[in-house]
Order: C-alpha cells, then sequence, then structure tokens
C-alpha cells in the first residue's frame, strides 16, 4: 500500500530537484555575470560548482538528519553513474573534442582525492585530517579550472584532442546550431529578477531533495535493504537524469527540453568535461560538506569503501592513460567504463555489503524520519 506513494515521492523529488538546480543555477551565473565577474571567472567557480548542487543539497541535508548512508553515497555513487554511465555515453554517442591537459589534471585530481579516502577511511570514518584534505583539493580544483577558464578564453596554451576514428566508424557530424550560452543585459529588473531566481530555484531544490531522501529511506525500510543500495542506484541515477537526457540531446523532446536550454549554463559541446569536473566536485565538495555537516567523523560504510572507490579508480584511469600515452581519446574508453558500470550495479544489488554500520544507519534513519 505505501510503495505506489513513495514512488510518486520519489518522482516529485526528481521533477523538484531538475527544475530547482537548474533554475538556482542559470540565476546564479548571471547574477555573478551581472556583478561583472569576467566570464572565464564565471566558468570556472560557479559554473563548475553548480553542476554538483543537487548532490551538494542532498547531501547535506542527509548528513544534518543523521542519514549518512545517502549522504555518504550521493557523493560516491554519485561519482561512479556520472563516469561509468553519463559520461561513458558522452563518449560514445558525441564528436567529443577537450583540452588534453586539463583532461590529465582532472583525472588526476580524481584519482588523488580517490587516493585520500582511502587512506583516511581505514576505520570505517571519514577522519578530520581526510576531511581538511579533500577541501584543499577542491580549492585546488577551482582553481584549476579558473585558470582553463582564462585560457580558454584568450586560446592560450591548448592542446586539443578528440577522438581517434576507428576502422569502418563514421565520426558523427557536429552540431551545426553553434548554441551559445548568452547572458542578459545589466538592469535594476534583471537583477532582481534573477536574484529571486536563485532563491526560488533553491527552495525548490531543496523541496525535491528532501523528497528524494525521504523516498529513499521509506523505500529501504518497505523492502529490508540497505540505504547504500538505493544511493547507488535511485538516488546517484535520478540525479545524473537531466545530465543523461543532455547527453542524448533531449530525444522525446518536451518542455523540459526548452526549460533545460533557456538555462543552459555551458555550451552543449561542454558536456563531458562539466561531467567530470561534477564526479570530482561529488568526492572533493559533497564528501567534505557532508563530514562538516554531520559535526562527528562521518561514517563511510563498507560497500562504499569496497565499490565505489575501486570502480571510481578504474574508470578514471581508463580515461586518464590512453590521452597520456597516445594523446587521443578513443571510444573503447566509454564502453569499458560503462561495463564497469553494469558490473559495479550487478555487484551492489547482488552482493550488498553494510555491516553493522549499514544496520545503525538504518535505525537512526528510521527514528530521525519517522
Amino acid at each position: 500500500m505505501l510503495l505506489l506513494p513513495t514512488l510518486l515521492l520519489y518522482a516529485l523529488g526528481l521533477l523538484l530537484t531538475g527544475i530547482g538546480s537548474r533554475l538556482a543555477s542559470r540565476c546564479a551565473t548571471w547574477c555573478g555575470a551581472l556583478c561583472g565577474l569576467p566570464m572565464w571567472m564565471v566558468g570556472g567557480t560557479l559554473v563548475a560548482v553548480c553542476t554538483a548542487l543537487p548532490q551538494l543539497v542532498l547531501a547535506f541535508l542527509a548528513a544534518g538528519m543523521s542519514v549518512t548512508a545517502l549522504a555518504v553515497g550521493t557523493a560516491l555513487a554519485g561519482a561512479v553513474t556520472q563516469l561509468g554511465l553519463v559520461l561513458a555515453l558522452c563518449l560514445l554517442r558525441c564528436n567529443v573534442t577537450v583540452d588534453r591537459g586539463e583532461l590529465l589534471r582532472k583525472c588526476a585530481l580524481l584519482l588523488v582525492a580517490c587516493g585520500v579516502v582511502v587512506l583516511f577511511v581505514r576505520d570505517g570514518t571519514l577522519s578530520y585530517t581526510g576531511t581538511g584534505l579533500l577541501m584543499g583539493l577542491f580549492v585546488l580544483f577551482v582553481m584549476q579550472s579558473i585558470a582553463y577558464q582564462y585560457r580558454f578564453a584568450f586560446r592560450e596554451g591548448l592542446e586539443l584532442i578528440t577522438f581517434q576514428k576507428e576502422k569502418g566508424e563514421k565520426t558523427p557530424p557536429e552540431d551545426p546550431s553553434g548554441r551559445t550560452v548568452l547572458f542578459p543585459a545589466m538592469s535594476i529588473r534583471t537583477s532582481l529578477r534573477n536574484l529571486a531566481g536563485v532563491v526560488g530555484g533553491m527552495a525548490v531544490l531543496c523541496v525535491g531533495a528532501w523528497a528524494l531522501l525521504n523516498s529513499a529511506v521509506a523505500l529501504a525500510n518497505l523492502t529490508g535493504t540497505i540505504q547504500a543500495q538505493w544511493a547507488a542506484t535511485l538516488i546517484s541515477f535520478g540525479l545524473c537524469l537531466p545530465l543523461l537526457v543532455e547527453g542524448f540531446d533531449h530525444p522525446l523532446g518536451s518542455a523540459w527540453k526548452r526549460f533545460a536550454e533557456k538555462c543552459r549554463i555551458y555550451p552543449p559541446q561542454a558536456l563531458p568535461m562539466q561531467v567530470l569536473n561534477s564526479a570530482i566536485l561529488s568526492i572533493t565538495l559533497v564528501l567534505p560538506v557532508s563530514s562538516l555537516m554531520y559535526r562527528r567523523r562521518l561514517p563511510v560504510g563498507e560497500q562504499f569503501r569496497q565499490y565505489d572507490i575501486p570502480f571510481c579508480v578504474l574508470m578514471a584511469l581508463i580515461l586518464l592513460l590512453p590521452p597520456l600515452v597516445k594523446k587521443r581519446l578513443y571510444r573503447w574508453q566509454g564502453r569499458v567504463c560503462l561495463i564497469l558500470y553494469v558490473m559495479y550495479l550487478a555487484a551492489v544489488l547482488i552482493m550488498p555489503r553494510a555491516g553493522a554500520d549499514g544496520a545503525f544507519q538504518r535505525l537512526v534513519a528510521h527514528r530521525t524520519l519517522g
């Protein structure tokens, strides 16, 4: 009886999270531009952070309500889903052209972040030192993003690489529309409208994240499963769904396509790098913010340590090594990442791992949300 209302709450959470995050992100970047920030500064700070805004808000709420399994899962499982599903399909479907140096630096940063988690979660909780190091990596990420956007704006020192064409493979045509991100002219009315958009979008996003959080906890209680499973499946997939639809260029077409295009904060060809940025921020920003919000050492369950981090490391290496050695991207990289993601889902669903910490989290969540 309670399953249908829970699924409806989940669907409502997906809708509100997508609308709120897009609206808040677009208006926040507009506000930055209206304040006089150069576009390379907006692209390196606000645009980069806004890609991980849904994960950040949901994990923040989950940690504040002591539902740590969903807070950690939103960060770590979200990174795996972004790399293994969204980015992999972008590599398979799109004619991707990226800056080789930026790709290598971001993949290396992702590997370092995973290494910090491995080293400082040995006892099952994220230490304060690990939290501080992850925040330091977030600062380094922002500095790298600003430097890259500056070089991109003035076309300085870029080494663009694209796919190495495989035998018998036809390269997809370039996007002929030439769509770019447009910003409004400065006026008091425009400024107030965008400020209201930031506030309203964040409010809608918080309501959507609350709905997703409660639906995941309810599903775990109804089915007698651990919350980490739902974080790795419904939550991570749902938060990545807008990016996934964008990667398929909105195949069904709808009012959402018009809304998403109106709220675009980066050019369509930048989607693969933005997905990679979001995966990095999931570990270097979302995870330490959850730890700070929890106000104690953040528990990191066995499933996250044995599944999420190793798969994330493997995907990062697959993305890093071919451009490092051959100075090319290959479509097989997307195929391998997608296969690894399917294996990750199979492991999570067939052989879930929680231990005593998972049972404790379910008890705390039941008392907190019930």
